[in-house]
């Protein structure tokens, strides 16, 4: 049987997209670091509505902890296969970076970037002898354009769309495709500080995106009509451009 894997699915966008996948009757496999609850709750959720879902607990920045906890999933599910992985993991430690200390940097480049190379690489072999993947990493417009106040941000998601472009031309030949999203002003626990009533004015469309809109876009991605687009970064933001 072939599951979806979906980093930092407990909460927000990953959970939306969670939700998604588990509706196009995926098993869907709930990565998450801390928040048992929320992650429990988004589990009944898709359970509720028919899905199937399971919870696996691990840092993504945590090289031997991804491996154990990947590895223990792997020897639990002997025919089974992760051919749909979301690199959705990441945090926000925002600060001009006169002021930006070192673990700020660090935290975030580790989970967002690290954390997609560290799972991404543990599952691929699987998906190569299956000759079947799919791969969709979440970047953001930040990621695209720079914004202030997250030199650490902007590039750990810049480098990961520099990574799925790469990614995408060595696993081509296997049938595997690697995209990026990225999302611009999405309604979120990660934006729930930022003042949308200003922001929104930056965007044509006159309004901060939905976590299910994102999901819906991660879904096509994952299907079976999207196997011609790969190495793609498409953006959803509202027209929102630098």
């Amino acid at each position: 049987m072939k599951y979806a894997l979906v980093t930092g699915g407990s909460r927000g966008i990953g959970r939306a997209i969670a939700i998604r996948l588990a509706q196009t009757g995926l098993p869907v496999v709930i990565n998450y670091v801390s928040n048992e609850a929320a992650a429990a709750e988004t589990k009944n959720e898709i359970e509720q509505a028919g899905g199937q879902a399971e919870l696996l607990k691990f840092d993504v920045s945590k090289p031997e902890e991804t491996e154990r906890a990947l590895g223990e999933w792997e020897d639990s599910h002997p025919d089974d296969y992760i051919g749909v992985l979301v690199n959705n993991a990441g945090i926000r430690r925002d600060n001009l970076m006169i002021f930006m200390q070192n673990s700020e940097w660090h935290s975030v480049v580790d989970t967002t970037l690290n954390g997609f190379f560290y799972t991404t690489r543990r599952l691929l072999k699987r998906m190569m002898t299956r000759r079947d993947g799919r791969i969709i990493n979440i970047s953001s417009l930040s990621g695209l354009k720079g914004l202030p106040g997250q030199a650490n941000y902007s590039t750990a998601k810049a480098a990961l769309i520099g990574a799925t472009k790469a990614l995408a031309q060595e696993v081509a030949p296997r049938r595997i495709t690697v995209n990026a999203v990225a999302p611009g002003f999405i309604e979120s626990d990660m934006t729930k500080d930022l003042n949308q009533d200003e922001l929104k004015k930056l965007v044509p469309a006159g309004r901060f995106g939905k976590a299910d809109e994102v999901a819906a876009l991660v879904a096509f991605l994952a299907g079976g009509d999207a196997a011609y687009i790969t190495a793609q970064t498409i953006g959803i933001n509202g027209g929102l451009y630098s």
